[in-house]
């Protein structure tokens, strides 16, 4: 590996972690500064109006089940996919068994929606 390619991956995951850590801030300071905020973003989901005070940080659990989940898929996909072209290169009747192991990186995704969905259920 030379050095600007090792430079340029941790370049790379240095800005992914400062975007989630960002986000993460933002939406807490948000909720904490106005505690009604909760109430509007769920009913702009098409949630009734929660009276629970966590009902703010369930939303957070929400976005975040899915956005961490879609950042991990998109990272083993791009992981997975590198290594497919190549197998594929070499040799091309691998490309069922690799259209799987793309798959199931891909499911982690899912799985992440599946979890917001639940969380969401609780609320409303």
């Amino acid at each position: 590996m030379t050095p600007t390619s090792r430079f340029s991956a941790i370049l790379r995951r240095s800005l992914v972690l400062l975007a989630v850590i960002v986000a993460v801030a933002a939406t807490c300071l948000t909720l904490v500064a106005r505690p009604s905020l909760a109430g509007a973003a769920a009913e702009a989901v098409g949630l009734a109006r929660p009276e629970s005070q966590f009902a703010g940080w369930a939303l957070v659990a929400a976005a975040l089940s899915t956005a961490l989940a879609t950042l991990g898929a998109g990272y083993a996909v791009a992981h997975v996919g590198s290594a497919a072209i190549g197998a594929i290169a070499e040799k091309p009747e691998l490309f069922g068994r690799v259209l799987v192991l793309v798959g199931l990186a891909e499911g982690i995704a899912i799985y992440g929606l599946i979890v917001s969905i639940l969380i969401l259920n609780r609320l409303g």
